[in-house]
């Protein structure tokens, strides 16, 4: 490891133990991880020349240039997914689409509240995605839970529950998507074998917390619905059926056109937005835009939006330097090849890094074999698709769905890591006996 690369190295970690220690510093992770991209990217063009010496001298600075908008293309593409996705979420939220689910949902009981949020969360993020499942089951759970320190509790399940929900659907995790494309695992195969240990590891962590809540919710008025209030019962119905059944459909249309997810989630926006003009329209509003659009742009969350380009951006360069693939050939070598552990380990580091640099590494890494545990839905495969969705429910940090959570309750690294961190690995590895007994059995 040349001296350049433990710089790198060092220079992330050191923005990596920042970020975690947010509630100390009292600085926004958005900030730090901008300087982690800037900076990791600075450092590699002190000596370009080290990492890619096959490029003539001349032509280093536009081919680390040539990098940099490779990357940029494919964290834009994650980013405006995100972003179209939390604003279908928002003007569903706005013009009163979540009564619908709220009251599917509600009950007074703690206890129960828990478990529908936990199996609603987990069967939903298998059908769309787990990242635009947490920000629609965050959104209902603030129509639910007022003390925030039991909606925390609710919010961290809701991180446990898309996560292993998102590990047993192609379409349910990058990741998934990512070694479903591939064609390492089909989805016969991955909801078949995946599903019992994914269901487990999200039922282990919810029997833990529901000892953290106990009694009712106090009465309250629940006749409450949103700004647009205006909207009949079966408008707001609609806008809900729009809405998440237009999530139902960005696979599909994925599938049909061949054109990047996030052109699909704006074909939604722009259906979702053009119906929400005409009701509005038809209750005789004046200003239309101006009570909707400005206002539902103005909530989106630039700064996580910020820090998750700055963390994709600076794990980009890690994988560039060959540090993932190294690490990822160190772990083969000193577990010798066991599968468990290898993808145990890389489920684990999952929630440190970013999981699509390093199944990306992985899947370059182990070649597809004919036959046995390398093979199209072998036990490497599939394990690497349980643990690096589930792996990253550790961390707050570890997974989409945790970053969007965390932006959207104020959730701090800390407050999760003390709390919740032991539950959620209990449940993973819960979920990795449970594959391994089914291999055993049958």
């Amino acid at each position: 490891m040349t001296t350049l690369t433990v710089m790198i190295v060092a220079f992330f970690i050191v923005g990596y133990l920042c970020i975690a220690l947010e509630s100390v510093t009292r600085i926004n992770k958005a900030a730090i991880a901008l300087l982690m991209c800037v900076g990791c990217w600075t450092l590699l063009m002190v000596a370009p020349g080290v990492y890619f010496p096959d490029v003539a001298t001349e032509g280093l600075a536009g081919h680390v240039g040539g990098l940099i908008q490779h990357h940029l293309g494919d964290t834009a593409s994650t980013l405006f997914f995100l972003m179209g996705a939390m604003t279908i979420v928002e003007i569903v939220d706005f013009n009163g689409g979540f009564n619908f689910v709220r009251d599917v949902m509600q009950t007074r009981s703690k206890r129960k509240l828990l478990w529908r949020v936990a199996f609603m969360t987990f069967f939903l993020s298998a059908i769309l995605d787990n990242l635009t499942t947490s920000i629609v089951m965050v959104m209902v759970l603030r129509k639910l839970v007022e003390s925030r320190e039991e909606r925390l509790i609710y919010a961290a399940l809701i991180i446990i529950a898309a996560n292993s929900g998102g590990a047993f659907s192609p379409i349910g995790d990058v990741t998934t998507i990512m070694l479903w494309i591939k064609g390492v695992i089909t989805t016969q195969g991955v909801i078949s074998e995946i599903l019992v240990p994914s269901l487990v590891s999200m039922v282990i962590p919810a029997l833990i917390l529901q000892t953290q809540l106990k009694g009712t919710f106090a009465t309250t008025d629940d006749t409450e619905t949103v700004q647009a209030s205006e909207f009949t019962r079966r408008q707001r119905t609609a806008i809900f059926c729009l809405g998440i059944g237009g999530l139902v459909f960005v696979p599909i249309f994925r599938a049909l056109t061949s054109l990047p997810p996030f052109m699909g989630i704006l074909l939604v926006l722009g259906v979702l937005w053009t119906v929400t003009e005409i009701f509005h329209r038809r209750h005789g509003e004046e200003d239309t835009m101006a009570h909707r659009v400005s206002d539902l742009l103005s909530r989106i969350d630039l700064s996580t939006i910020m820090f998750f380009l700055g963390i994709l951006m600076a794990v980009a360069v890690l994988e560039e330097i060959g540090t993932l693939t190294a690490l990822g050939q160190w772990l083969n070598d000193v577990t010798s090849g066991n599968h468990y552990l290898v993808t145990g380990i890389i489920g684990v580091l999952s929630a440190v890094v970013d999981n699509v640099p390093l199944v990306a590494g992985a899947m370059g890494m182990y070649p597809v074999a004919e036959v046995g545990d390398m093979a199209v839905d072998g036990i490497f495969w599939q394990l690497l698709a349980y643990c690096a969705g589930v792996g990253g429910s550790m961390l707050i940090i570890g997974s989409a769905a945790g970053v969007v959570v965390m932006g959207l309750e104020k959730i701090t690294f800390g407050w999760y890591m003390k709390r919740i961190t032991w539950i959620a690995f209990t449940g993973y590895l819960a979920g990795i006996l449970c594959y391994w007994l089914e291999k055993q059995l049958f």
